[in-house]
């Protein structure tokens, strides 16, 4: 049956009001304490510094933090302007993205379900997994990069199911550029995308067709009937390319040496092998298992009292999202659930190509993309066959109980004491 304009018409607005819902909750929540500490903690010594320059009336030289594109930065320099250079000025645009973060995992959630609630539980279990939470209080730019990918993979799934996926894709090719401007391993997702639609085009050229193929089919040969090469060209290279590159011209102009040579340097930091080993590293194969977090902050604020941020994840999320990805697994092989293949993709598109990198040198915080995306591996989970929908809400309670659980160690305003600490760090790995 079709639907009249006017449920299409509330339908939109439902979806409208409840984004911005979650925008104002998730901003508040992320707005408190974000002062503490009042000074630079972890790795904003090295961004601040370098957004501080950003607003000399000259570029001055050597450039500070030449090793990553130029647009989290140009958005806390932004920052710095509005509200002073000051920790409220360092901090706040990780506070915005990571808000808009939780509104495209919702719009992620509803582009795949085509559900309200599975949606605004993907948003919740997002904000819950503790990872999201931290990265957004501190001025790095892994935040701006997640925010930019999520949008990016919501307009893919929506336009994955479309007969005309062109303006859904173009959409996606835009924050995919904008996510890489920030950080390189933004070009991660992209990959992913890519090759998705790359296989199911090769796959429609061999003629291939399932014996009793569905509508829920991952593959179907009547996929995207008028989406051409010139499409997947200016969709997944030209915008992409052209959102990325117009990042570098408000330092380079339009000198196409200077911004060539920029990439030079980024290209020579993220491929090379020579660098320290630090103490909170870790590889790839771990990050999963939440085997060795990071500290941001450690300090003594009194006799008995510590400030404490770790990016460490909800282990009582992130633990049981793997026989969930298993079950995505399991059914993307077995019945060919497009849900479930377009989640697997991007959750390991995004974990695994680390491990294709040269670089020694890792941390779990690089498995915030993953780990957020594995929150619609949760939902799918308990959405499937015949399970009661109230079992999917009990287990966002259950992830805010962990959540919450792991407050005194993710926001250094709350403070915690040194017997709250032993007990919460359950292995000697976590130390």
């Amino acid at each position: 049956m079709r639907q009249s304009p006017s449920v299409t018409c509330i339908s939109t607005a439902r979806t409208a009001i409840i984004a911005i819902v979650l925008f104002l909750a998730a901003h508040f929540a992320l707005l408190v304490g974000v002062t503490t500490p009042e000074k630079f903690y972890f790795d904003e010594v090295h961004y601040v510094p370098a957004a501080r320059q950003m607003l000399e009336p000259v570029m001055p030289q050597p450039m500070l933090n030449p090793m990553h594109p130029p647009l989290a930065k140009q958005l806390i320099a932004l920052s710095i302007r509005a509200f002073g250079d000051e920790p409220l000025g360092w901090r706040y645009p990780g506070v915005l993205f990571g808000s808009l973060a939780i509104v495209a995992m919702y719009f992620c959630g509803l582009a795949l379900f085509a559900a309200q609630g599975p949606a605004i539980a993907s948003a919740l279990l997002a904000f819950f997994n503790q990872m999201l939470f931290v990265q957004s209080r501190i001025a790095m730019l892994d935040i701006f990069s997640l925010a930019f990918t999520l949008f990016a993979i919501a307009a893919f799934l929506q336009g994955f199911r479309k007969t005309r996926p062109q303006p859904w894709f173009a959409l996606a090719g835009i924050g995919f550029g904008l996510s890489a401007a920030c950080k390189w391993s933004g070009l991660f997702a992209l990959a992913v995308s890519i090759v998705i639609v790359a296989v199911i085009r090769l796959m429609q050229s061999w003629r291939t067709q399932f014996g009793d193929g569905n509508d829920s089919d991952w593959y179907r040969p009547d996929l995207w009937p008028g989406f051409r090469f010139h499409h997947f060209a200016a969709c997944f290279v030209l915008i992409p390319a052209i959102a990325y590159f117009s990042t570098f011209v408000p330092l380079y102009g339009l000198s196409v040496p200077d911004i060539w040579e920029a990439q030079g340097r980024i290209f020579g930091d993220n491929t090379t092998t020579a660098i320290a080993g630090h103490t909170y590293m870790s590889s790839w194969p771990s990050w999963p298992f939440l085997a060795r977090p990071v500290w941001y902050l450690f300090e003594k604020i009194g006799d008995d009292k510590v400030a404490a941020v770790v990016f460490l994840g909800n282990p009582l999320l992130l633990w049981p999202a793997l026989p969930a990805l298993g079950i995505c697994l399991r059914d993307w092989i077995v019945t060919r659930r497009r849900d479930a293949f377009l989640i697997l993709s991007f959750y390991f598109g995004t974990w695994l190509a680390w491990a294709m990198l040269p670089r020694t040198l890792g941390f779990l915080y690089y498995y915030l993309p993953a780990a957020t995306i594995a929150s619609l591996a949760l939902v799918y989970s308990f959405r499937r066959g015949d399970s009661p929908r109230w079992l999917l809400w009990a287990f966002v309670a259950f992830a805010f109980a962990g959540f919450a659980l792991m407050l005194p160690v993710s926001a250094a305003f709350v403070g915690t004491s040194m017997a709250t600490f032993n007990r919460l760090m359950l292995f000697q790995s976590w130390i």
